[in-house]
């Protein structure tokens, strides 16, 4: 195999003025003969060559594609390849490290765009996600959107469609009024411009092919006043950051609500009731019910408290603490007894121990909903229902959501769901 002695010198920049590049940088550059720049950017870098008063530059116009790994493989004299930002980092770098031997490609990175958009807009970057949606599809947006990150930078395609593509995700996820939407173009050239888009409006037709977009978690006040009657969003419950999915979601949520018959008065427990979505919603249907609200993880009263406001509702009591706690070592006859009991958030055992402690007290009418998701336990937890005299229906609730990708539409399904239902 032949020694390549030459070098690949990859340039990050986020500047067109050649003073911008540190001294180092501007030495290489005015003895390096060879220069390659993307086709966006050509006419400004070629400029550069009225500082080189000693030798003429040949330059190469790159479309980043095979035609310039053959360019870079034919030439035997070293070669500058300017690209933006961090090569290495969602750029030409990886395609170059494919083509190429580590000996002879040289890195020298500037600030990457997210790094400066974020310091452009004063917000600290530590903890957002980031994802590039150029020259791919848009599945990984997806998934981040729905882990619904307090932060998250794209990386788009150089036409208005990938913005039109997220827009669409964001709305069919629901998560318009989440975020706020930032519109960050030619982010450390002179043409920068950031400006924060109002998304219930057309996206702008003057927008440049060099932008990015951050996503930023909104600070808004909640108001109960324009909330649908009943299936409210997701998004309007506050819940563990670290787990924002950490609740019924809302089709499954409707059916509870729907299984559980809601008298106007009376008595429901939500246990393992999570930031309280099933319960409150229950409340905000029908007021005049006593909700006692049980869940064991720490910061779920906090939670149940600040979604109760939200909603304008108040639970009866929140117990923060184990349900086999409260049914071993409390005395249950200072309880009210439930009319309406939701079972979710434990395990089989734990289960079938609340059918039969509470179960036997519940009377002719009173209910008992079970959302599933272990299929193995079902008849278990259906037998159980049945010895104390309920009687059983089991539905399977399994829902799928259109979401825009770049060749058109798919549908994502949500993870199915049993409810089991007693009735005495």
């Amino acid at each position: 195999m032949t020694e390549v002695n030459r070098k690949i010198h990859v340039v990050g920049i986020n500047s067109y003025l050649f003073s911008d590049l540190p001294p180092k940088l501007q030495e290489l550059f005015l003895k390096t003969r060879n220069i390659a720049v993307p086709n966006s950017y050509f006419k400004e870098i070629k400029s550069w060559s009225e500082n080189d008063l000693e030798r003429k530059k040949s330059f190469f116009s790159s479309n980043s594609n095979n035609e310039l790994i053959d360019y870079l493989r034919s030439q035997r004299a070293d070669v500058i390849l300017i690209s933006r930002g961090d090569p290495l980092w969602f750029g030409i770098g990886r395609i170059l490290l494919e083509n190429f031997s580590k000996d002879e490609l040289s890195f020298y990175p500037s600030n990457t765009c997210i790094q400066l958009a974020f310091s452009k807009l004063k917000i600290p970057w530590q903890d957002t996600v980031y994802i590039s949606i150029h020259g791919r599809d848009s599945t990984k947006l997806i998934e981040a959107l729905r882990a619904r990150p307090s932060s998250l930078a794209i990386i788009t395609d150089s036409n208005i469609k990938s913005l039109e593509i997220i827009k669409k995700n964001l709305s069919e996820l629901n998560l318009i009024d989440f975020y706020d939407f930032w519109l960050c173009e030619e982010i450390g050239f002179d043409n920068e411009k950031i400006r924060k888009l109002n998304l219930e409006e057309s996206l702008p037709s003057d927008i440049s092919s060099l932008n990015i977009i951050v996503l930023t978690k909104t600070k808004k006040n909640y108001f109960n006043n324009n909330l649908p009657l009943f299936g409210i969003s997701d998004n309007f419950f506050k819940t563990f950051d670290d787990r924002p999915n950490l609740l019924t979601k809302r089709e499954v949520r409707v059916q509870i609500l729907a299984d559980l018959e809601l008298p106007k008065n009376g008595v429901i427990w939500d246990i393992g009731a999570g930031c309280g979505s099933i319960g409150l919603e229950a409340l905000k249907l029908r007021p005049n019910l006593d909700l006692f609200c049980i869940d064991k993880r720490i910061g779920s009263k906090e939670l149940i408290l600040e979604n109760s406001k939200r909603l304008g509702v108040e639970p009866k009591f929140i117990f923060e603490e184990d349900i086999n706690n409260i049914l071993n070592t409390r005395n249950l006859s200072s309880f009210k007894k439930p009319n309406r009991l939701v079972i979710g958030g434990c395990d089989k055992k734990t289960k079938l121990h609340i059918i039969n402690t509470m179960g036997q007290s519940m009377r002719i009418g009173d209910i008992i909903v079970i959302p599933i998701i272990d299929i193995q336990t079902v008849e278990e937890l259906k037998v159980g229902l049945e010895e104390k005299n309920f009687k059983t229906n089991l539905n399977l609730i399994q829902t799928y959501k259109s979401l825009s990708i770049a060749e058109g539409m798919r549908l994502q399904p949500n993870n199915p769901v049993f409810l089991l239902k007693g009735k005495q």
